[in-house]
C-alpha cells in the first residue's frame, strides 16, 4: 500500500517548460503557489519533460518560492530515452538497468532540489525490462530514503504483474477519460483494485476540447443540459466522471490557467448522479451499455 497522500486532483508540469508554455521561473513559482492554495499539492513530472529541462527549472521555482517540502508531494518518472541534445542517444529508446534508474533518480533529486521523490515511476513499459534488476534498483532507492513509493505508468495488468512479482507497485498512471475509457473495459482497473494499485490518469479531459467528431459533438450536446443542472462547466464534468469510478483514480490537469484550476477543483465536492455518470459513457460510446 502506498505511504504517500496525494492530492484529489494532480498538477501535470509536461507543459510548463519549454515544450509549451515556457512559464518563467517566476511565473512557474506563481503556478506552484496558486496550485497549493486550491488543495492541489501534488505535482506529476518526468525526466524528458522539456527536453530534461523542466525538472531543474520547476526545481529553482520551488527553492525561490521557500514553500515547505512537507507541503507538496512529487512524482517523477524515468525510462524514455528521447533524441536530444540534452542526451548522447541515436534513437528513441527505453532504459531500465539498475544503475540507470538509481542515477536517473539522483539526478532528478538534483534538479528538483529535494532529497526524495514520493512517487517515482518508470514511464513505459520495455521489452527488455528484467524485473529483477528494477526491483533491485527500487529497494536500494527506498532504503536510501529518496522515494517513498514505487508505481509505473502506461502498463498493462501483464507487465504490471511482471513487475509486481518482485517488489511492490502503488500506482500505475496511464491514459483514462470519457473518451478513453479502455482501462475500465479491459481489466486495467479492475486489476488496479484488486492489488491495492492507485491509479493515475493522463489526458483526463481526453479529446472533447481538442477534437471535433461525432463523439465530442454528442458529449458537448450532453454537457450544455448538464451545465444547467450542475452549474458547472465540461472540464470540471470530465473530472467528476473520472472520481466518481471505485477505483479511486486521481486525475492530472496539465492547465496552467488560474481560473480553470479554481474551476477543476469543484469536481472534488461534486456528487456526479449516476444515471448522468451513465449518459456520459453512453454519448462516449455512441451507444446504449449492453
Amino acid at each position: 500500500m502506498s505511504k504517500t497522500v496525494l492530492s484529489p486532483i494532480i498538477s501535470g508540469t509536461m507543459n510548463w517548460g519549454i515544450w509549451d508554455k515556457n512559464l518563467t521561473p517566476k511565473e512557474m513559482e506563481n503556478m506552484i503557489q496558486i496550485c497549493i492554495e486550491n488543495k492541489i499539492t501534488t505535482f506529476d513530472h518526468a525526466d524528458i519533460y522539456g527536453d530534461y529541462t523542466t525538472e531543474a527549472d520547476f526545481g529553482k521555482a520551488f527553492k525561490a518560492s521557500k514553500i515547505s517540502r512537507e507541503k507538496l508531494q512529487l512524482i517523477t518518472k524515468c525510462g524514455i530515452q528521447l533524441v536530444t541534445p540534452n542526451r548522447n542517444n541515436t534513437i528513441k529508446h527505453y532504459d531500465y538497468s539498475k544503475d540507470y534508474i538509481i542515477w536517473s533518480v539522483e539526478e532528478s533529486l538534483k534538479k528538483l532540489k529535494t532529497d526524495y521523490v514520493d512517487v517515482f515511476l518508470l514511464h513505459r513499459p520495455s521489452p527488455l525490462m528484467q524485473a529483477d534488476e528494477i526491483a533491485e534498483a527500487v529497494e536500494k532507492l527506498k532504503a536510501e530514503g529518496k522515494i517513498i513509493d514505487f508505481g509505473l505508468s502506461n502498463f498493462t495488468s501483464s507487465q504490471t504483474e511482471l513487475i509486481r512479482q518482485k517488489t511492490e507497485v502503488s500506482y500505475n498512471q496511464v491514459q483514462f477519460s470519457a473518451t478513453h475509457f479502455e482501462p475500465m473495459v479491459d481489466g486495467s482497473l479492475d486489476y488496479m483494485q484488486t492489488n491495492g494499485i492507485r491509479p493515475l490518469s493522463w489526458n483526463p479531459l481526453g479529446t472533447v476540447f481538442r477534437e471535433d467528431t461525432k463523439k465530442t459533438r454528442r458529449l458537448k450536446k450532453l454537457f450544455s443540459t448538464l451545465l444547467e443542472k450542475y452549474h458547472l462547466g465540461a472540464d470540471t464534468l470530465l473530472l467528476a466522471w473520472i472520481l466518481k469510478h471505485p477505483a479511486n483514480v486521481i486525475p492530472i490537469a496539465g492547465t496552467v490557467n488560474v481560473a480553470r484550476i479554481q474551476s477543476l477543483v469543484k469536481a472534488v465536492e461534486l456528487e456526479m448522479e449516476k444515471e448522468d455518470w451513465f449518459a456520459i459513457w453512453t454519448e462516449s460510446m455512441g451507444d446504449d451499455v449492453a
